[in-house]
């Protein structure tokens, strides 16, 4: 039986996504949603980058964590979407096995490193509003770039850890992936053998992935709320309040569709609706992010019209 799925094993060289539906009416309309959510995804996305990184008056933690926020937004979003969009007007939309491999490691790199990066933007938060007077000893750029770097080194190692393990199994039957990118769950159903380690291993860090970062954000925003409390004059406590506003609703969205996709029980799951809340979270939060912040920051839009301004000049 071994020897057949070693045989199964080596002769699975691609993989053909199912991708999100079979109706061929909706193919079109679908196709040009998504492309309207990729472009908006992108030109959003890039322009805070760029934003952030010329603007002198954006040069704080805050955007310094928004920047990267960005980056990993639009890399996850690209992981994923121009090969998504593909099934849409191809018959067959194939995926090398090496290539479904990258996908699945850069898409889980940048999916955790966005968990760690919004927690650490929650306590930038908690610096700004309760220590304000410490805020740029504490926040200084090394440790700007330390709280970075660990969850970038930290989420690489995960996610090699599960491409390996997921990688190094045997595969047989029909090449089929039941969704429009290499997921977790997708794949362990088309192995041969025992999942059970891998699933404990992907639950077991999910979960601690989830709930560590999550502490960090709760713990900060205790400590925040203690000190809105606090304040006396009730345009200061909504001025403190209003600093958070965008960074919560990111957070309510980004961890209640994790939290929905990734802590059930294998047998819960339900690919149909595995895959529209995979839609919201590879492609909608990445575009609904830049977005938020936006268009509720002042100082973004004051930035924006300064550099739309500056180029006017140039080209006058």
């Amino acid at each position: 039986m071994e020897g057949g799925n070693e045989t199964s094993l080596t002769k699975i060289t691609e993989f053909i996504f199912m991708g999100v539906t079979d109706s061929p009416e909706l193919q079109v309309p679908l196709f040009l949603v998504f492309l309207l959510i990729y472009t908006v995804t992108v030109v959003a996305n890039l322009g805070m980058v760029i934003l952030t990184k010329i603007d002198s008056h954006l040069q704080t933690p805050m955007y310094f964590f928004l920047r990267h926020l960005a980056l990993i937004d639009l890399g996850y979003s690209t992981a994923i979407g121009p090969k998504m969009l593909v099934n849409f007007v191809v018959e067959k939309n194939i995926i090398s096995y090496t290539g479904c491999a990258i996908q699945l490691f850069v898409f889980v790199t940048l999916i955790i490193s966005e968990l760690f990066v919004l927690s650490a933007m929650a306590y930038d938060r908690y610096v700004a509003i309760c220590k304000p007077l410490l805020y740029t000893i504490i926040m200084s750029d090394k440790v700007c770039w330390v709280l970075v770097a660990i969850p970038y080194t930290y989420s690489i190692f995960v996610s090699l850890t599960i491409a390996i393990k997921i990688f190094n199994s045997y595969f047989c039957g029909s090449n089929v992936i039941r969704h429009f990118y290499c997921d977790n769950l997708p794949l362990l159903s088309m192995i041969c053998s025992n999942t059970s380690d891998i699933e404990l291993i992907i639950l077991s860090l999910s979960a601690l992935n989830l709930f560590s970062s999550l502490l960090v954000v709760l713990v900060s925003y205790v400590f925040i709320l203690v000190a809105i409390l606090k304040i006396n004059s009730a345009e200061g406590r909504l001025k403190a309040f209003s600093t958070c506003g965008s960074h919560l609703t990111v957070l309510v969205v980004f961890y209640g569709t994790l939290t929905f996709m990734y802590l059930q029980p294998k047998s819960s799951h339900s690919f149909d609706t595995d895959k529209m809340a995979s839609v919201f979270y590879t492609l909608v939060i990445p575009m609904l992010n830049p977005l938020i912040y936006s268009l509720r920051n002042k100082e973004v839009k004051a930035a924006l019209q300064r550099t739309l301004k500056n180029r006017q000049k140039i080209f006058i």
